[in-house]
């Protein structure tokens, strides 16, 4: 067998519909412009320790949201368009609109002048490449940082403290999922495994249908707990559908009994030895965006999640006794001035919670050998603060310093949170009643 012969010679291709080729060339412009303009571009072609321009942020994708944000939509306050962590932004809504306004009149005009074509078939195996590695690239980067518990990480020490009233529904899931890493690992392994097959031709309509699957229960628990990535994971859904479009036909008559016959993804070259070149290259990409995210969820364990530095002072510590400038002036304070505990979680900040409940959030900086704790405030740059410390056993802190131009003393000692029912009920096959506190 030569494998430079055409794999099926001789083939007519198959005329589409209008609405086919309507469809195509909108889907065509719209994904191809909102993959370039968001994370699916850098996911895509990132490399370590390097970092990929949002192309969303610069000229002159920036210059036409503002300007439709402000003329179309009235939009007053400035455009927040970088560094929020948020996919629901303003600048994200009115981006996805200009994109939807510029795909629907780019399909006019390419209607119009190429209206006299009756297929796209070699254009739309490219595109269905290009879609495989876009939503892969996605499943992979959202579920390496699962399979890692990075995304939702094991609840801080000062969650552990909050009334959960006080929980924003982003935060309830946070930590809900964040204190239960097996499940976390375990959807993390399910959007791997849409991304992973999604390399493969053979296996693409099995990893888009598992990646179907995955994206709606993210999308609904997105909008359900007002996660602010409600937008782009109804995109990832799209594109999930759009991988699946061909074969839904076939997958309907596997569910109600009919005959079906297996779908092949169309190959991109007409000979075999060029087909065996792009199914290796295909690989190679797909375990080149695996070995990157590796090694950013290394990195993120090392630097945020749980394998990262704690504060010399690691605990929660309960006040048993506060002095200021040398008489103990607890009673007469406030319960929004009088400290309950202090938090010491990560080694560049201290929290302080007050007997309301509140927290007072200060940066901090714990020499354990000079035995000093110097304070910062992120809202005053000039606000200075500098502790000394003893800590005569394990479980016993004293702190003694100045703050705010009062001279303060603080006998502190630490609270086992281990004993929390949340890390001390654990597991049990067995149960004669449920445990529900």
């Amino acid at each position: 067998m030569n494998p430079d012969e055409p794999i099926v010679p001789g083939q007519q291709r198959r005329q589409w519909t209008t609405l086919t080729r309507v469809t195509f060339r909108f889907c065509f412009v719209y994904f191809g412009l909102f993959c370039l303009t968001n994370q699916i571009f850098s996911s895509m072609f990132a490399f370590p320790d390097a970092e990929v321009p949002d192309l969303s942020t610069h000229w002159p994708v920036r210059q036409i949201v503002v300007w439709t944000a402000s003329h179309v939509f009235h939009v007053k306050q400035p455009m927040v368009y970088t560094g929020s962590g948020s996919g629901d932004k303003t600048f994200d809504w009115v981006l996805t609109f200009c994109l939807l306004v510029f795909a629907a009149v780019a399909t006019l005009v390419w209607s119009a002048v190429d209206r006299k074509r009756q297929e796209y078939a070699t254009l739309y195996k490219w595109f269905r490449v290009a879609m495989r590695f876009a939503l892969a690239s996605q499943m992979i980067v959202y579920g390496m940082d699962k399979a890692i518990p990075l995304q939702m990480p094991s609840p801080y020490l000062t969650r552990l403290l909050e009334p959960s009233g006080n929980m924003s529904p982003m935060g309830v899931l946070w930590f809900s999922i964040g204190a239960s890493p097996a499940y976390e690992i375990f959807a993390g392994c399910a959007e791997l495994l849409g991304g992973v097959l999604l390399i493969l031709p053979r296996t693409t309509m099995f990893g888009a249908l598992v990646c179907l699957a995955d994206m709606i229960q993210v999308f609904m628990l997105n909008m359900t707990y007002d996660v602010p990535v409600k937008l782009f994971s109804f995109h990832l859904i799209v594109m999930a559908l759009f991988l699946l479009a061909p074969g839904l036909r076939g997958m309907a008559g596997f569910f109600f009994n009919r005959e079906t016959r297996a779908l092949v993804e169309p190959q991109v070259f007409r000979t075999r030895r060029a087909n065996r070149i792009a199914l290796a290259l295909q690989v190679t990409f797909g375990l080149w965006l695996v070995g990157l995210n590796i090694y950013g969820a290394r990195v993120g364990w090392r630097t945020y999640g749980q394998g990262s530095p704690k504060s010399a002072l690691y605990g929660i510590w309960n006040v048993e006794q506060l002095t200021i400038d040398g008489a103990n002036r607890q009673p007469l304070l406030n319960d929004n001035q009088r400290w309950r505990r202090v938090i010491f979680d990560f080694p560049t900040a201290v929290t302080f919670q007050r007997m309301d409940d509140s927290f007072a959030w200060y940066g901090a900086s714990v020499n354990p050998k000079d035995r000093t704790v110097a304070l910062t405030k992120g809202s005053d740059p000039k606000w200075k603060a500098s502790l000394s410390f003893e800590r005569p056993a394990n479980d016993r802190l004293t702190l003694n310093g100045k703050m705010d131009g009062h001279e303060v003393s603080l006998q502190l000692r630490l609270f086992d949170h281990k004993k929390y029912q949340l890390w001390s009920r654990g597991f049990h096959w067995v149960q004669e009643y449920p445990f529900n506190r």
